[in-house]
């Protein structure tokens, strides 16, 4: 995995930098993520805050509430429609980026699917990745 490592959102008014390898990946089937990326799941790189950097426009905001109430922020393009990143208010110290939005998404490896009870029958998860109906402790 290249690090620093860069991505933005579709038409490249958003960009984005890492200079730190990824905390965690992997894969959200939670209905919340399914809307917000209008696919089955939300494939995530979280990264420490204070290792990234974004340039270009500001992020467009949508707020909504986690199911263990905290406030969840997704980051998207207001001239594409890109999802870029997510804030997670539990998790102030990192920022989530989509997998779809890295320069070189080659690179992903998710390392579990989480709230896979939402997940739709149509899915066809990996089999060897740990499954988590809720959010794991990371």
């Amino acid at each position: 995995m290249p690090v620093p490592f860069s991505g933005g959102c579709a038409c490249g008014a958003i960009r984005y930098t890492c200079s730190s390898e990824p905390l965690y990946m992997g894969n959200c089937h939670c209905r919340d993520c399914q809307h917000a990326t209008g696919s089955a799941y939300f494939a995530a790189v979280v990264v420490k805050e204070a290792d990234f950097s974004l340039s270009g426009s500001e992020p467009s905001w949508y707020e909504s509430q986690a199911d263990k109430g905290h406030v969840m922020r997704r980051g998207f393009c207001s001239d594409c429609g890109s999802p870029v990143l997510l804030s997670n208010g539990a998790h102030t110290t990192t920022r989530a980026l989509y997998a779809g939005s890295l320069d070189d998404p080659s690179w992903y490896q998710p390392s579990r699917d989480i709230y896979v009870a939402s997940a739709q029958p149509w899915d066809i998860m990996h089999p060897d990745l740990p499954k988590n109906d809720g959010m794991p402790e990371w």
